[in-house]
């Protein structure tokens, strides 16, 4: 019967590159049914190496897919990742690429992607860096961000540099005690700042970045936009360097 050498060279091809042409079951007779699925399982038991193989092609796809996706977002949402008028903004400001950055201070792994951040920077010498506040992981760090906001409000973006790293480099329990004591050793106004926290301008500011999170479908820090590429969580200095060069490349 023509079914018997048709169908497992039909399936193979088809689980590769996709339908070669349409199988019409319902023409087929309960018997020819049986005996096609019989086949196919015969066929994958000796070549299962063709399961592998379509996994492999349909996951490149869904991950190009998902890229795309998220090219998309970043188009969408332009305006505000990269000039939202309130984000701290470092590195070099005329960058011709920028690098936006969602943390959480009391994140490890953001923690962890700060000297990948500083070396990335350092290296290139030509992006530009936006910080995104998104306390993602419970109350210590909804008050941390808030103390790093209202500290830019009240004293500048200079202060608020020196109050993020400090964030990010303490381990302590987060309180208004030891928030203070951060804010004394620096030499800032604490008394305005601890004042500041609670808000609607503070508030304003962190649900914004919030909202726009959750458009970008962002669950997770750290998270990255990097020119037109969505880097979903920590990545070491060289892999940013490469897909910076990526998205100048494209840009031509």
């Amino acid at each position: 019967m023509i079914l018997r050498h048709a169908a497992p060279a039909l399936l193979g091809l088809s689980l590769i590159s996709g339908p070669v042409q349409a199988l019409d079951l319902s023409s087929m007779s309960d018997a020819e049914k049986a005996e096609f699925g019989a086949q196919v399982r015969d066929y994958l038991l000796e070549n299962p190496e063709v399961i592998v193989e379509a996994i492999t092609i349909l996951e490149q796809r869904q991950a190009a897919a998902g890229a795309q996706a998220d090219k998309t977002l970043v188009a969408e949402n332009a305006d505000e990742l990269f000039n939202d008028g309130y984000s701290w903004v470092g590195g070099n400001p005329d960058g011709d690429i920028t690098l936006v950055e969602f943390m959480d201070y009391r994140c490890g792994y953001c923690r962890r992607a700060v000297p990948e951040v500083a070396s990335l920077l350092a290296e290139d010498g030509n992006i530009r860096l936006v910080i995104k506040e998104l306390p993602i992981l419970g109350d210590a760090s909804v008050m941390s961000s808030r103390f790093a906001v209202a500290t830019k409000q009240v004293a500048g973006d200079d202060a608020y540099k020196q109050v993020h790293d400090a964030l990010l480099e303490f381990s302590g329990d987060v309180s208004d005690v030891t928030l203070r004591r951060i804010s004394d050793g620096l030499g800032l106004d604490s008394d305005a700042i601890l004042a500041a926290m609670d808000s609607d301008e503070v508030s304003d500011e962190i649900n914004r970045t919030r909202a726009l999170a959750q458009r970008m479908n962002i669950s997770g820090t750290p998270s990255f936009v990097l020119g037109t590429e969505m880097l979903r969580g920590y990545l070491p200095a060289d892999q940013m360097q490469d897909i910076a060069d990526t998205v100048r490349a494209e840009q031509g």
